[in-house]
């Protein structure tokens, strides 16, 4: 276990990964320009980092580590509109969004790096589908026991994150009846899911390295779990969201996973229970279909109420929370958008049903990620 040494970082500290379209300007289908792309914005002096992706057709920004929502905020927009501007020079559009609303994944091109390619080598077509672009957001730990407990403890709210992010409603150019689609090409790969129940760091340890001497994988970077520890970085990962159509709301998802670590961390009354994973995949798949509307079993209670209902519940009981993390006004606007029914996944289908083309969807969904 000496590779997987958990090293500490600054107590309940974000970051964000956003995954991104890049849109050819003449008929709105996915590009491959990432290499061109990221060329241009290696000469630029900007905060974070832009990386490649795993298919030439997307590109992710890495934000650099932060303390409070605003700060993190801030920081995506000077990048968002640095990718725009040396975008717009290529003849490229960036859009937000979970999916491509009709690109083919057979016309994907996996970027060149020896990972990808392994990647390619092991997962044949899959890796070529996952062309997808999510959120993820990391929280600082203390400790990798104190990883392991908030992993445990954020799953119960996977629901949440997938409902307050999904932006893929259409893929492959059907309206999927989903609100986020994206998750779909995630589950497809074998180590996807969720981390096992084990409690500590310790015991994770000899889990990871029963995995290893399998030969089923080589490092964290091999399992797809919905939440995971990341070692390397002292943090936690959330995986589940798509990327937001924009980057304020990427920083207001960032801002709620603040909360809830904080809640967590400080206050250990509630203890980690198998049954969260027992009621997972079903909360997962209440939320990708039907968003705030769908149901979800809380498996400390042994309930079910609407996904919509647990986040309004959940903002109320975060507030101390979120006032000492100065993102009581990031909350409340979640809970505003939940209670109005708003979600970037509705505004795709409003604006699919205003044009009837996704070609003008995809359009208006680079106008609203450059303004």
């Amino acid at each position: 276990m000496d590779d997987l040494h958990f090293t500490p970082s600054a107590d309940l500290s974000i970051g964000v990964e956003l995954e991104l379209q890049l849109v050819r300007a003449h008929d709105r289908d996915l590009a491959h320009d990432a290499g061109d792309l990221l060329a241009r914005l290696a000469r630029r002096k900007l905060p974070g980092a832009v990386k490649p992706e795993i298919t030439e057709s997307m590109i992710e920004l890495n934000s650099g580590i932060h303390t409070g929502y605003a700060a993190l905020g801030a920081e995506l927009e000077t990048l968002r509109a640095a990718v725009v501007e040396e975008g717009s020079l290529l003849n490229l559009g960036i859009a937000g969004g979970g999916a491509h609303p009709f690109h083919s994944w057979a016309d994907r091109r996996i970027f060149p790096t020896e990972r990808f390619k392994q990647v390619l080598e092991r997962y044949g077509y899959l890796a070529k589908q996952f062309t997808v672009f999510g959120q993820h957001i990391h929280i600082g730990c203390p400790s990798g026991d104190d990883a392991v407990y908030l992993v445990h403890m954020l799953t119960r709210y996977v629901p949440h994150f997938i409902a307050l992010s999904a932006a893929s409603p259409f893929y492959q150019g059907e309206d999927t009846t989903f609100q986020s689609s994206r998750l779909t090409a995630v589950n497809a790969f074998p180590l996807s899911g969720h981390m096992p129940f084990v409690l500590g760091w310790d015991a994770f340890g000899e889990y990871f390295d029963t995995m290893r001497s399998f030969g089923v994988v080589e490092s964290m970077k091999d399992f797809y779990w919905d939440i995971r520890p990341k070692p390397e970085y002292g943090t936690v990962e959330i995986r589940v969201c798509d990327t937001p159509l924009t980057v304020g709301r990427a920083a207001l998802l960032a801002a709620y996973a603040q909360a809830l670590a904080r809640r967590f961390l400080n206050d250990r009354g509630r203890q980690p229970l198998p049954a969260i994973y027992m009621v997972n995949s079903f909360n997962r798949f209440e939320a990708s279909r039907f968003g705030c509307r769908g149901v979800m079993v809380d498996p400390f209670d042994r309930r079910k109420r609407t996904i919509g209902e647990d986040i309004l519940d959940t903002i109320a009981a975060l507030t101390p929370h979120a006032m000492a993390l100065e993102s009581m006004p990031a909350l409340a606007a979640l809970a505003e958008g939940v209670r109005s029914e708003q979600s970037d996944a509705a505004w795709l289908r409003a604006r699919f049903a205003a044009t009837g083309s996704l070609a003008d969807v995809v359009r208006e969904s680079c106008t609203r990620w450059k303004q």
